[in-house]
């Protein structure tokens, strides 16, 4: 492309977008009509200048002119309680429905390690001694002990804002990092793993283990449900830096990006619950079953919204990204 010639060929119609810019509301719907007509040209124009001659100025001044077409044409909207309506029954649970096949396989996987690493904890006394003293898992294990302690240690409210910052904040990391080629977020499981894993082993080999698990899963089964949404999403975040199939990588990667950060909202909102049920339920009086049962009626709960409401949602092509109005224009592809 002779960039001085497409220059000379279209200055006058960049020229005579800028000037209906300016006239604001005051256009008559003939000009309305030609702004959006010099709007899609001007476009088309940068994209053109992007991929075939790329100029800093040109292409600063035309992304400029292009962002104000833009809002001058669809207008500004804002969040309205429509909104966060339509992101709890639809975008957020559309969302994890669409993403089960990373994040289920992930919740297996992540579970069976567990699994496997606390019974070789168990079963192995010299792997325990690496762990700590013998006296300090005797306090570790003991009826009493630090595990029972933990969740009656601090008051109720307080222990489960404690518990929601820092799983929320772990559920965000995992969203956001997933894009550094998931590394960030297999770190982040492999810490869980490994917690989860040490429990089983030393609780287990302290003939406890019904014990820890009566303590672990009236909360656990949610909370480590959105752990295991949250890397899925990370994962399937960093997978799309690799591989972002038949879109370019920018425009994958940013529907993926807007989809994780809703579902950071979606999951805080989760893990919530998760920690109202650890700081007042897991440590209250309640018989074990009955502690249990909350844990699992708080899972079976998620897990039906998730499939009721948002495979309904999936399957209407909801993806839980933006609204088309809400997102960033994206530029046409020049041949």
């Amino acid at each position: 492309m002779d960039l001085d010639v497409f220059v000379n060929t279209h200055h006058i119609e960049w020229d005579r977008l800028d000037h209906l810019l300016h006239r604001g509301r005051s256009l008559t719907g003939e000009e309305a009509d030609e702004l959006v007509v010099l709007y899609q040209r001007t476009a088309t124009h940068l994209s053109l200048i992007q991929s075939s001659a790329p100029d800093p100025v040109l292409t600063a001044r035309l992304t400029q002119l292009v962002a104000r077409a833009r809002s001058t044409v669809t207008g500004t909207r804002r969040a309205s309680w429509r909104d966060a309506a339509r992101f709890l029954t639809a975008g957020f649970p559309a969302a994890v429905y669409r993403s089960r096949h990373w994040w289920i396989p992930t919740a297996v996987l992540s579970t069976l390690l567990a699994a496997v690493i606390g019974w070789w904890i168990g079963t192995h006394p010299e792997v325990q001694a690496s762990l700590a003293a013998p006296e300090d898992l005797r306090a570790l294990t003991r009826p009493g002990g630090e595990y029972e302690t933990y969740y009656s240690s601090h008051p109720a409210a307080s222990f489960a804002a404690q518990v929601w910052t820092n799983n929320a904040q772990a559920a965000a990391i995992c969203l956001v990092l997933g894009a550094f080629l998931c590394i960030p977020v297999i770190w982040i499981l492999l810490v869980n793993v490994l917690n989860l894993a040490v429990g089983i082993g030393l609780m287990s080999s302290a003939g406890r283990l019904d014990t820890f698990l009566g303590l672990v899963l009236p909360h656990g089964l949610l909370e480590l449900t959105a752990v295991f949404v949250a890397a899925g999403t990370g994962l399937r975040l960093g997978w799309t830096v690799i591989d972002p199939g038949p879109r370019t990588r920018r425009s994958a990667l940013a529907q993926q990006g807007r989809a994780a950060m809703g579902m950071a909202i979606g999951l805080a909102l989760v893990l919530f619950v998760s920690g109202v049920i650890e700081g007042f339920v897991t440590p209250s009086g309640l018989p074990t079953w009955a502690r249990i049962s909350i844990g699992i009626a708080a899972e079976l709960a998620f897990l039906v919204y998730v499939y009721v409401l948002g495979g309904r949602a999936a399957r209407a092509g909801d993806t839980g990204d933006l609204e088309a109005e809400g997102r960033s224009a994206e530029l046409p592809a020049a041949a």
